[in-house]
């Protein structure tokens, strides 16, 4: 195969020299434009491997090929090959053993990091794109990774967002670092994606994050809060013991299989009084208080119910980007470990993530009407 495609490209540069000369190899015609003047060797790394490419020398003209852009020694699909590696979690040095297994020749570590900088610089353009549609549904939530700060090495936030769009698929929409999950990282966080053009927002999901929760109602006072039942339940087994934690995680469960929000409160209050009962009094108060933050989904389209109701999808992004920056370990400074969450991120959202239809978004269409009228 690589005998083939180093013919093939040879070929392609002598048939594109002959044409730019007007005339062929030792042809003896009035219209020639240039002469032949040998060729040069030039190595190419391609996804079959290395292969020597003979470049046409020419004298008069200057031959310019689109075959191979000038002064470039890999196939763009190799460069990508190797950032793709490199975001799935390979170190610099080890992508150079890769490559050399795969076509045997290695990349050196700067070479990959210099790669790295221009897809940074496309991350971040796709990080900080202008929000074009309306968002019905957001989900937010941090992860915690190591950096450099202030002369030690400390767990700083990143904070991630994703939206339902418009047309039913998800988008990631924002990642950013946040120091601490406090009010005020999470106020500059949404601001920023409020200046970016994030609207028509109804519904915002996360866990019960005291900062969080003040900076959503500073920033998008209009949109209803849905705490995450998943954190919620969490929260309650907490106080129970390990012995009971399966008998009352399907109580809770069943807090949330009702057919309205009516009924899931109903049910909710008779699970607290059952707790309350089985000398649980910390769980069953933790259900009184909070249970109603986690019935906002039921104000929507049932057939939403599902899926509005946890952050398991954001979630899923934390694991990833959890995955990634452990090849890592520490971050020399936090544009480190932003860009290379966000690159997580965008890898996954450019995949089949991103490219299913999450939602049947036509469904909110008049259902504030609808609801009002009680149908």
């Amino acid at each position: 195969m690589r005998e083939t495609v180093e013919q093939v490209i040879n070929g392609i540069l002598d048939a594109q020299a002959e044409e730019l000369v007007n005339a062929g190899r030792y042809e003896r015609t009035d219209e020639r434009q240039a002469y032949r003047s040998g060729h040069y060797t030039r190595g190419l790394l391609t996804q079959v491997g290395r292969i020597d490419v003979s470049v046409p020398k020419l004298r008069g003209a200057r031959f310019t090929t689109e075959v191979i852009e000038r002064y470039r020694r890999r196939e763009s699909s190799v460069e990508e090959a190797m950032m793709e590696t490199y975001f799935l979690g390979v170190s610099t040095r080890n992508v150079e053993e890769v490559t050399s297994i795969l076509w045997q020749e290695g990349v050196s570590a700067g070479t990959v990091s210099n790669l790295n900088q221009d897809a940074y610089r496309k991350v971040d353009e796709w990080r900080t794109r202008p929000l074009t549609c309306e968002y019905p549904y957001v989900f937010v939530d941090g992860t915690y990774v190591k950096r450099s700060w202030g002369g030690a090495y400390e767990s700083v936030a990143v904070l991630v967002d994703i939206g339902v769009n418009s047309d039913g698929f998800r988008e990631v929409i924002g990642v950013a670092e946040g120091y601490r999950e406090s009010e005020d990282s999470w106020c500059e966080f949404l601001l920023s994606l409020r200046e970016r053009g994030l609207r028509g927002v109804r519904m915002l999901a996360g866990d019960k994050s005291a900062g969080m929760l003040g900076a959503l109602a500073q920033v998008f006072p209009e949109a209803m809060y849905q705490r995450c039942t998943v954190h919620f339940y969490r929260n309650v087994l907490a106080k129970v013991p390990k012995r009971r934690r399966k008998q009352v995680a399907a109580q809770l469960k069943a807090i949330h299989a009702q057919e309205s929000l009516k009924a899931c409160a109903r049910k909710a209050r008779e699970v607290a009084e059952e707790l309350r009962t089985s000398k649980l009094a910390d769980a069953a108060s933790i259900v009184e208080e909070g249970f109603m933050e986690t019935l906002t989904y039921a104000r929507f389209p049932m057939e939403h119910w599902r899926r509005i109701r946890t952050n398991n999808g954001i979630e899923r992004l934390n694991r990833e980007i959890k995955r990634r920056t452990k090849a890592v370990a520490s971050f020399p400074d936090g544009k480190a470990a932003t860009m290379l969450a966000a690159a997580r991120c965008k890898f996954i959202a450019d995949g089949n993530w991103g490219s299913r239809r999450y939602l049947d978004v036509s469904l909110l269409n008049g259902w504030d009407e609808r609801r009002d009228m009680g149908v």
